[in-house]
């Protein structure tokens, strides 16, 4: 059973408290308020959870290896840090009242407080142009977009040092489709919109979404390697910072798109996972993986926001390339998405249900 709760409070524990106002409405939302009954087991000696614990109230009995006990109280303050934090664990910890406590992912945790500790640093070493105000400006946005969130800090230096600016005017096309990929886009200033010739559809022209200062565009050919599969032009004068597609590859794909096993998906599945078909419904309605969701790649950014962050996804094509887009995607928007290794071509659908 889950509570509601006041985020402010949990500034009380430690290290929760050193966490940046954006990187903690983050955590924020993938914590919640749980009970535990009297003489239930919180954790066992000996597991290896991933979890951080903080108890909130009520009081816990400690026991080690050789049957020493002690009682950790909500009262004391003890409770401002977590409770018993090794791994694996050390004790075991059984409620000696009605609990009410909150558990944290430790990856995420250590992801936000390295990301903390870090994100300064990056900007003010990547050169002097970093003094200047609006340099700095755009260095933080970027800084706070989820995909950077994702990948080593010495990474995001170095893409800061390899992108280059480039000035451009309303109406300019920065992306043709049927092109080939060459660069990764991220808007400095400006608004541009995502058309794309779709004859199947009956329009000449398709307008997919404006794309806003703050926000990339152009890795789906990259990721790929296929051509553009749309256009990008400029609604207004601006200026983009852009990443040739080697970089890319090296400092941005390598550390993100997570890749998975037809075996390790199966196991990911028995435990909440879901499965994310981002072929076109037509390959969909022909051939899939019973009970997956299906979200063809060209519309996945418009519906990205209908997904759950509460799962886990599994993406899956016929080979991998377009399930390799789509797990970049969902990454940038926050979402714990794998790429199925090789895709339906390389395993049984029948056998994954």
């Amino acid at each position: 059973m889950t509570l509601p709760f006041d985020s402010e409070k949990l500034r009380y524990f430690v290290p929760l408290a050193e966490i940046s106002p954006d990187n903690f409405n983050d955590l924020v939302k993938n914590i919640s308020i749980e009970i535990l009954e009297k003489d239930k087991h919180l954790f066992t000696i000996g597991e290896n959870d991933n979890f951080t614990y903080y108890l909130l109230s009520g009081e816990i009995i400690l026991t080690d290896a050789e049957s020493n006990t002690s009682t950790l109280s909500s009262k004391s303050k003890k409770c401002r840090f977590p409770i018993e934090h090794h791994s694996p664990r050390q004790v075991s910890a059984i409620s000696k009242t009605d609990l009410h406590y909150f558990k944290i992912d430790n990856d995420l945790l250590d992801v936000l407080l390295t990301w903390d500790q870090n994100k300064n640093y990056i900007v003010s070493e990547i050169g002097e142009d970093a003094n200047n105000n609006s340099e700095h400006d755009w260095m933080t946005q970027i800084l706070q977009h989820e995909l950077f969130h994702k990948i080593p800090p010495a990474n995001i230096q170095a893409i800061f040092q390899r992108m280059q600016s480039v000035p451009v005017n309303k109406d300019d096309v920065i992306i043709k489709q049927g092109d080939e990929g060459d660069f990764f886009y991220f808007i400095k200033s400006g608004s541009c919109r995502v058309i794309r010739n779709a004859a199947e559809t009956g329009y000449k022209e398709l307008k997919i979404a404006n794309i806003e200062e703050g926000n990339g565009f152009g890795e789906d050919a990259l990721l790929s390697n296929v051509p553009r599969n749309a256009s990008v032009i400029m609604n207004t004068n601006g200026s983009l910072m852009r990443l040739a597609k080697d970089d890319f590859l090296t400092l941005l794909k390598e550390p993100i798109i997570k890749s998975v096993t037809c075996e390790e998906a199966k196991q990911m599945t028995k435990q909440g996972a879901l499965w994310l078909d981002v072929r076109l419904q037509s390959e969909h309605q022909n051939k899939n993986i019973p009970n997956s969701i299906n979200i063809p790649l060209f519309l996945l950014r418009l519906n990205a926001d209908k997904l759950s962050h509460d799962h886990k996804y599994i993406i899956y094509c016929d080979t991998g390339s377009r399930s390799s887009s789509a797990a970049f995607i969902l990454n940038e928007h926050g979402y714990d998405a794998y790429l199925l290794q090789g895709g339906l071509n390389a395993m049984n659908a029948k056998n994954v249900a």
